[in-house]
């Protein structure tokens, strides 16, 4: 047994398509998910019981509580294993906005359980810790992958897309939280839309892939940018930097992503965007 040190990488749905609420209060859905090279630190290790340390830039505003993922699955996880609480101490360094529409938490929970299934030499696949996963949020079994994935239904149903290609990309967040909740109620006062998922784009160079998500949407963009106006600022400054191909928000926001042809553009513009606007959480990436 060891200490165990992960990244539970920001999720991007470069597209999202969603249906009318059921009656169980979820909403179909459409999407192809990436992931980028950045995200929040999540170290675990053997202990005498379980424990959650929070630090990092964001940390303050994430507490350590029972509501917290983290915990909720790793609790998950010992009922799986026949152990109430997993002995192992996590430190979760918060490099990433909270209420963002990156999938920080559920991230972040995949990562732990990774983590705890090493540092305890646990005998249990990825598979078996997305379904201990899916118990603690719809997102859960792709952000335990963290891999490029077409989700349907709840966002559950996942089809993993090796063909997606790297794609350089500057992730903005403008510091308000976009409350997922909130927006969905929001999106559900306006006409209903189609959790349809679009025909795969016929050839997947970084070239015809953005040209084929600039065809797509996300349905939640609307909602937000009524109950967040600053989202929209940011989607307007963001598709001003030089060499920007596509601009669209993330999730249920407040995060906008940019793409462009090459990792070099991205850094200069995510540079030029930092300086213009210093209170803005700006990052350069590569989402995979």
């Amino acid at each position: 047994m060891a200490t165990v040190r992960l990244l539970a990488p920001a999720k991007v749905n470069l597209f999202l398509h969603v249906g009318p609420g059921g009656t169980d209060g979820y909403h179909p859905l459409a999407s192809l998910v990436a992931f980028a090279g950045i995200g929040d630190d999540v170290t675990v290790q053997p202990a005498g019981r379980l424990s959650l340390t929070v630090t990092g830039p964001f940390g303050q505003g994430l507490g350590a509580g029972d509501d917290n993922l983290i915990l909720k699955a790793l609790r998950a996880l010992g009922e799986v294993t026949g152990a109430a609480d997993p002995p192992v101490a996590v430190t979760l360094d918060k490099q990433l906005p909270i209420a963002a529409g990156l999938g920080g938490g559920s991230s972040d929970a995949g990562a732990a359980l990774k983590g705890a299934r090493d540092a305890l030499g646990l005998s249990l696949d990825d598979e078996a810790l997305a379904d201990i996963a899916a118990g603690v949020g719809a997102d859960g079994p792709m952000c335990l992958h963290a891999r490029a994935a077409w989700a349907e239904d709840r966002g559950d149903r996942l089809t993993f897309e090796p063909r997606l290609p790297p794609l350089p990309a500057v992730l903005i967040n403008p510091g308000v939280p976009s409350s997922t909740g909130a927006v969905y109620r929001r999106y559900d006062e306006g006409p209903a839309g189609t959790a349809d998922r679009p025909a795969p784009p016929g050839d997947w160079g970084l070239s015809s892939v953005i040209d084929w998500l600039s065809a797509r949407r996300n349905d939640l963009e609307t909602p937000a940018i009524a109950l967040e106006p600053v989202i929209g600022q940011t989607l307007k400054e963001a598709a001003r930097l030089p060499g920007v191909r596509l601009v669209r928000m993330s999730g249920s926001g407040a995060t906008v992503f940019a793409l462009f042809d090459t990792a070099e553009q991205a850094v200069e513009a995510a540079r030029r965007l930092a300086r213009s606007h210093p209170g803005w959480w700006v990052r350069s990436t590569i989402l995979r």
